[in-house]
């Protein structure tokens, strides 16, 4: 196969990838993850092994930390398993029926603030405080998923034109 038509897949990859970090009908970086996998090995580049480990480790960090921390950030300010079942529900049902963009983010919120009026009918302010720590935790696992996405296209794109 001729190196720049891999060299565009790879990008493609890399940049669906990035966009995949906060829009969940994407695997985020694992499309990151290939493109840099079929640039390293399906071209003659000298882009040290180490890349590909590092990447690799970072995205199983990501991975874990995209359910760890929304969690964290839930419990900590207050949330409860009912929150917590209402999230998902709500991403999925946002994903699905809310169409504009980040519909999802609009379901996951919603779902978490019904969740928890369903565990305490009289405490909005506990249900607030439970979507604003959802809230928190997506964008801090978003932002790591991103910056590791962009990181791996900033290094192809450095061994592509350079």
């Amino acid at each position: 196969m001729d190196s720049v038509f891999i060299d565009i897949i790879a990008l493609v990859l890399l940049f669906v990838g990035m966009l995949g970090t906060f829009l969940p009908v994407l695997p985020g970086l694992l499309l990151s993850i290939c493109g840099l996998l079929i640039f390293k090995f399906g071209t003659e580049n000298n882009m040290p092994m180490i890349y590909v480990w590092i990447f690799a480790f970072l995205t199983l960090v990501s991975t874990v930390l995209n359910y760890v921390i929304p969690a964290k950030t839930n419990k900590k300010y207050g949330g409860t398993r009912y929150g917590s079942i209402g999230s998902f529900i709500g991403t999925l049902l946002g994903l699905f029926f809310i169409p504009i963009p980040l519909g999802f983010l609009i379901g996951m919120l919603l779902g978490v603030f019904l969740g928890e009026l369903l565990h305490d009918v009289n405490d909005r302010k506990k249900a607030f405080n439970s979507m604003k720590g959802a809230f928190i935790g997506f964008v801090y696992g978003t932002g790591f998923s991103l910056m590791v996405g962009l990181a791996m296209f900033l290094v192809v794109g450095y061994y592509i034109f350079f």
